[in-house]
């Protein structure tokens, strides 16, 4: 059987689509090949996992500067040109798209071709083009309930969103973790992180509450600023707190939530499935600087099922760190939190997608 997947942009699109990929190789499935945006996430991640991967010159549309759209034209006319290149000279069973510039040209390619797609939607409210292309598309997996107001009920399969396999065993890590991170084992965790480039506006919110934060004595903060921030925040006031450690970028989640007694972080769909697996009580702040607003509906969906508290980014910096402290020293709380996360997670996720996909290349 050959596979393509195609998508990517951010690691909310390129880790789940790694784990699928994963998962097809120990099914026994070699010929897998990868479609990114040339420039994107994918483009590093995808070889550095030993997979193949094809690039194409495909940006967003730009609803605000419409003027530079005349290029994304030319980029999507040149991107729909080479996904039929390579839809015809790999010769795939079926198209996967996990989401991101790339999924769109080539999942259309396929669908002309009657070749079987499946989409992999990650959030609670699907963009533009997975609504597009899912009216062709032969099985639609998603992360959420209540999907059926954007897809065909009949298309749709709950099966969660794929993560890494080393966040389903954390428990045990704890010790380890402080040790790696220099951490008091005495004091209570809040892990503080935007994403892995940073994200400015919790940061801020960070810095904001610096008497707050300077006068808890049994909380210690890990905070992972973003390698963009690193130098701003790297010698500021709350960085030279003893109970403030500042990093760039973790490269150990696995870690850092095992030792993290509350999480605040953003709200993407990736991040969101990570909290559900390791049932980390957690603030979410979403981000409002993303496509239809999805950070916001991850976030609310999420809260309605009492497994998350939600801070609008514009009011971070005066409720942010409040409510994680507020949090940290109420157990109940974080307990409830906890088993509301957890029975939302799906740790199947990946096997459950690839047995859709084997299915569909079966016929």
């Amino acid at each position: 059987m050959k596979i393509i997947i195609s998508g990517g942009g951010t690691g909310g699109h390129v880790y789940p689509a790694i784990a699928i990929a994963d998962e097809l190789k120990k099914r026994g499935v070699e010929d897998i090949l990868f479609v990114g945006a040339e420039g994107k996430l994918e483009m590093e991640k995808v070889p550095l996992s030993g997979y193949p991967i094809e690039g194409l010159k495909i940006s967003g549309f730009h609803r605000q500067r419409k003027w530079r759209n005349y290029s994304f034209l030319f980029k999507l006319i040149t991107s729909l040109a080479k996904a039929r290149k390579i839809i015809d000279k790999f010769k795939p069973d079926v198209v996967i798209g996990v989401g991101g510039y790339a999924s769109g040209p080539v999942l259309n390619a396929a669908q002309r071709r009657n070749i079987p797609t499946l989409i992999q939607e990650q959030n609670s409210y699907p963009g533009v083009t997975n609504k597009l292309l899912a009216k062709k598309a032969h099985r639609i997996c998603v992360a959420y309930n209540r999907m059926e107001k954007f897809f065909d009920a009949n298309k749709i399969m709950i099966t969660g969103n794929p993560v890494r396999k080393d966040l389903m065993h954390i428990d045990n890590l704890r010790i380890e973790a402080l040790s790696y991170f220099g951490l008091d084992q005495n004091k209570k965790t809040i892990l503080i992180f935007g994403g892995s480039l940073g994200a400015r506006s919790i940061n801020n919110a960070v810095e904001a509450q610096l008497d707050l934060i300077k006068g808890l004595e049994d909380v210690q903060f890990l905070w992972q600023v973003g390698k963009i921030y690193i130098d701003q925040y790297s010698d500021s006031n709350i960085a030279r707190l003893d109970h403030v450690h500042v990093l760039p970028f973790i490269d150990r989640m696995d870690l850092a939530y095992s030792c993290a007694d509350v999480v605040v972080c953003r709200a993407g769909a990736l991040t969101i499935s990570e909290l559900c697996i390791t049932g980390r009580p957690c603030v979410l702040v979403p981000s409002p600087n993303v496509a239809e607003d999805h950070q916001t509906k991850n976030a609310e969906a999420l809260t309605k099922e009492g497994a998350a508290l939600l801070v609008s980014d514009k009011n971070a910096d005066q409720d942010m760190i409040i409510k994680a402290v507020e949090l940290i020293n109420d157990k109940r709380t974080q307990e409830s939190l906890s088993q509301n996360l957890k029975r939302l997670a799906m740790p199947q996720s990946s096997e459950v997608i690839v047995d859709e996909i084997l299915k569909l290349g079966s016929k």
